[in-house]
């Protein structure tokens, strides 16, 4: 998946107009990552870059002048290396492919940097990016001390991460339809684990039909470490290990989404491994399925960011003290945050290019209004610990999440990752059609 490089340079041209005059901007792609001994990773560039060129090459230094004039140094041509790890655009490349006003090889970086940092007041980078501060940092002392020869030496070096996070945090047409696509895949991932588990199955086997599902329909690599839970361990939040045998009787809790042109999708869900709720995994099951339809309700434009998490709270709260889990007055409960030992995380997170990805969830001290184009999830849960002795044995041991990737629009939310069931009836349905 490419977006078109008018829309990359247009990216460029609107944060430069933001930063303002006699402002430089300058960002890396990332280096390779070694594995172990002398195997790489497979490289993935720092998500901001990606979003201001689209070019996925380690090493490459983006460079923009106020105009939005855009320099690049790039890994050279190279035959030899291009036999043994692959192609390279190269200079010309970077140009004509990707939209770059000037691309330089990396040797020259050095002098390239020194060339557009002449003359400006200040240069603009993610403060973050350590490495690329402190060589910023030289590259300024460097024209510092040619002030004899005529250079002029930027003063002050400044950070545009808040500028640049947010312009990510609204999503383009051309964005929104890439993340629709990983997350339609990622559909299909899950349904397809619905209709393949069986208890008996080890857990890594399951998220092997997830993976086979993603990289058949081009997300080649998940956003973020498949989550495959089954009985206990889907109460443990970022659970990974993914190498228990999963039994009759257990819950499933999957949270995996493929990535697809640098964007994440992420979907939760919950089922039973041979098909049919019991009881109790019904009753909580159902609760947080009340708590996401009453969340998705608050997911409007000029709603504040916290309004659909403190909706599924007041939902789960009630519900458990109905079901016995907890005991008192609901809003005291709430307001001591009793509800923590059973839902200890946030209803939701911005979704982009990184699946936390980037934005400020409040302004001026308040939660921020949601606006048409954000993307976020909404994954409301709950945890019951097995060795939580406060409750019925009953309930011991059960995990459940539902996610969804949503769009604000004008209109009213939408769901993103649409046609993957959730409701009970549904999923038992599916689960005994296989």
């Amino acid at each position: 998946m490419k977006l078109s490089k008018e829309i990359y340079r247009e990216r460029r041209q609107r944060l430069m107009s933001a930063l303002g005059d006699h402002t430089v901007a300058v960002i890396r792609a990332g280096e390779l990552a070694t594995r172990n001994n002398d195997c790489d990773y497979e490289f993935r560039p720092h998500s901001s870059f990606f979003y201001l060129t689209g070019f996925n090459e380690p090493s490459a230094m983006l460079f923009i002048l106020p105009t939005g004039e855009s320099h690049m140094a790039v890994q050279p041509k190279d035959p030899e290396r291009e036999q043994w790890d692959g192609f390279r655009h190269g200079m010309t490349g970077a140009m004509q492919t990707f939209g770059m006003d000037q691309a330089v090889e990396l040797d020259e970086l050095d002098d390239l940097a020194l060339e557009l940092f002449d003359g400006a007041d200040k240069i603009a980078l993610l403060m973050e990016d350590e490495l690329l501060r402190d060589q910023a940092l030289t590259w300024r002392d460097a024209l510092a001390a040619r002030a004899r020869q005529g250079a002029v030496a930027p003063t002050s070096i400044v950070d545009l991460s808040d500028v640049l996070h947010e312009m990510r945090l609204i999503k383009d047409a051309a964005e929104i339809d890439i993340m629709e696509r990983a997350a339609q895949i990622s559909v299909q991932a899950h349904t397809q684990a619905m209709k393949a588990v069986v208890p008996g199955m080890m857990e890594y086997q399951l998220e092997a039909e997830l993976n086979y599902v993603f990289m058949k329909n081009g997300a080649r690599v998940p956003a973020y470490n498949n989550i495959v839970a089954s009985g206990c361990n889907a109460c443990v939040l970022h659970y990974i290990k993914n190498d228990e045998e999963i039994a009759d009787g257990d819950l499933i809790l999957i949270d995996a989404g493929g990535e697809l042109g640098c964007y994440a999708s992420d979907i939760t869900r919950t089922f039973p491994a041979n098909g049919k709720f019991s009881e109790p995994q019904a009753q909580l099951y159902q609760l947080v399925l009340d708590a996401y339809h009453a969340g998705l309700a608050q997911m409007t434009v000029g709603n504040p960011y916290e309004a659909f998490h403190i909706k599924a709270v007041e939902v789960l709260v009630a519900g458990l003290v109905k079901l016995g889990l907890l005991q008192g007055d609901v809003e005291e409960l709430i307001e001591n945050k009793a509800y923590r030992d059973f839902y200890m995380h946030n209803t939701g997170h911005w979704l982009g290019l990184d699946v936390h990805d980037c934005g400020r969830y409040k302004e001026a001290g308040e939660s921020r209004p949601l606006q048409a184009g954000m993307v976020l999830t909404l994954e409301p849960g709950l945890y019951i610990n097995p060795d939580n002795e406060s409750v019925d044995v009953k309930w011991r041991g059960i995990g459940i999440r539902i996610e969804d990737d949503i769009l604000i629009r004008e209109e009213g939310p939408y769901v993103l990752t649409h046609g993957l069931v959730k409701e009970i009836a549904e999923i038992e349905a599916l689960m005994a059609s296989k």
